[in-house]
């Protein structure tokens, strides 16, 4: 998997935890969800993966991890700090859906792909929407991507650059 993937994906775990519980400290929050990151993959990489388990003295972040942060960080604080103006266009394009209706799931891969067509001039808009729908493939369900695709197909649409090319 590809590093951007992986960000996102993470990016989508930590927009789905502040979802449920939005933090009193969104730094705070972010050292720990990262801390919790790299514990899982420590115990993934012994065998012994348990869930939440702290290894006794963790490595520092490799390379790669600190390469997943670097481009997951912006995008989890853009989602977060654009989340109404997300939330308008996808009540804006979804046909009789409440945006608590929506699988929280889905309502935070959407947020994160507004998010960075809206915002990042440095990712094709097709980009966020093909990442949107494989990420919904994987962590939602079976009709996510459709029902994804087409709300960011709809915001694309009102977009006011190419969808192909960065800016």
């Amino acid at each position: 998997m590809g590093k951007r993937r992986e960000a996102r994906e993470r990016a989508v775990q930590f927009l789905f935890q502040h979802d449920m519980n939005p933090p009193e400290n969104l730094d705070a929050e972010l050292e720990q969800f990262w801390g919790s990151q790299r514990s899982a993959v420590i115990a993934e990489e012994k065998g012994n993966a348990t869930w939440g388990e702290k290894p006794a003295d963790p490595a520092p972040p490799t390379t790669d991890e600190a390469s997943v942060r670097l481009f997951a960080d912006p995008l989890i604080r853009g989602a977060i700090e654009h989340r109404d103006e997300s939330d308008a266009l996808i009540r804006k394009f979804s046909k009789n859906w409440d945006i608590p209706r929506i699988a929280a799931v889905d309502r935070n891969i959407l947020r994160l792909a507004i998010y960075e067509m809206l915002h990042r001039d440095d990712i094709p808009p097709v980009v966020s929407i093909n990442e949107a729908v494989d990420i919904a493939k994987r962590f939602s369900t079976q009709d996510s991507g459709k029902f994804i695709n087409g709300i960011l197909d709809s915001v694309k649409g009102e977009l006011m650059r190419p969808a192909r090319n960065v800016k």
